[in-house]
């Protein structure tokens, strides 16, 4: 990693995704040590680590002590920016909302959605992530123009008052690369 880290121009940041082995196969229970092996190999990112992505499961339901034990480990270990992109409805509550804020972890806005609470962000509000998986074909769909003009906009408000990031996983059929350079002509980054 530290080589990316190198190869980047000096302002480049990596979104970096949590291991599967905590969020998927440990369901983020008992995870002190694989989440301190995880931060120890991205560490040579320095500078250029951005926001932490703790994706969930679809399975994983929310548990108000089981997310509590996990983000206070994981707030032991890391400070910098994470945002959480549950796949299950049960995490779209106000209770889980409140406890992300409080541990100042942003709720991603995905498309496709779960559930209509998914497309917008949530928890902390400092942090804004966009991840985009593409729609109506998931990974293969590429973004209407009038569809980036709207999130442009929204970007672009955002700003004011948040960090905002935008990720497409829509990379199957190579749509990602002319969207994303779409949108940063519209939102003229």
């Amino acid at each position: 990693m530290g080589r990316w880290a190198e190869s980047t121009p000096d302002d480049f940041k990596f979104a970096v995704k949590l291991s599967r082995s905590i969020t998927h196969e440990r369901k983020l229970k008992r995870s002190a040590a694989e989440l301190k092996k995880f931060f120890a190999a991205v560490k040579p990112l320095g500078k250029k680590m951005g926001p932490l992505l703790v994706q969930l499961p679809p399975s994983l339901k929310f548990s108000s002590q089981g997310a509590t034990g996990f983000f206070e480990i994981l707030r032991h270990i890391y400070a910098g920016p994470v945002v959480c992109e549950p796949r299950n409805a049960s995490w779209f509550e106000l209770i889980a909302d409140v406890l992300m804020r409080d541990f100042k972890i942003s709720r991603v806005a995905a498309d496709p959605a779960v559930t209509e609470a998914a497309a917008k962000s949530g928890g902390w509000a400092k942090t804004i992530y966009f991840r985009l998986h593409g729609s109506p074909r998931k990974y293969y769909s590429s973004y209407p123009d009038a569809y980036l003009k709207a999130l442009a906009k929204q970007m672009v408000q955002m700003q004011e008052t948040a960090t905002v990031w935008c990720v497409f996983d829509n990379t199957a059929s190579g749509a990602a690369c002319q969207n994303v350079l779409r949108l940063r002509e519209l939102t003229g980054s």
